[in-house]
C-alpha cells in the first residue's frame, strides 16, 4: 500500500508539473501548480518528513498571494 501510494504521488506530481507549460490559459497553470505544490507536500508526510511540507506549503502561498494580489 504505501509504494503504491507514493507511486501515485510520484505520478500526479509529474502530471501536475506537466500541465503548468501545456496549458494555453494561465489559470488552469496555477491549478497545475496548486496540484504540485499539494501532492509535493503529501509525498515528503509519506516519507515521515512533517515540518519541510508545512514549510514548503507556506511558502507557495505566500509567494503565490504576492502573484495574484
Amino acid at each position: 500500500y504505501g509504494i503504491f501510494m507514493e507511486f501515485l504521488f510520484g505520478v500526479c506530481f509529474v502530471l501536475g508539473g506537466l500541465a503548468v507549460p501545456f496549458n494555453p490559459s494561465p489559470y488552469y497553470g496555477v491549478v497545475g501548480l496548486v496540484l504540485v505544490s499539494v501532492v509535493g507536500c503529501e509525498w515528503l508526510m509519506s516519507l515521515s518528513m512533517s515540518f519541510v511540507p508545512l514549510v514548503l506549503f507556506l511558502v507557495y502561498l505566500g509567494r503565490m498571494l504576492v502573484v495574484f494580489v
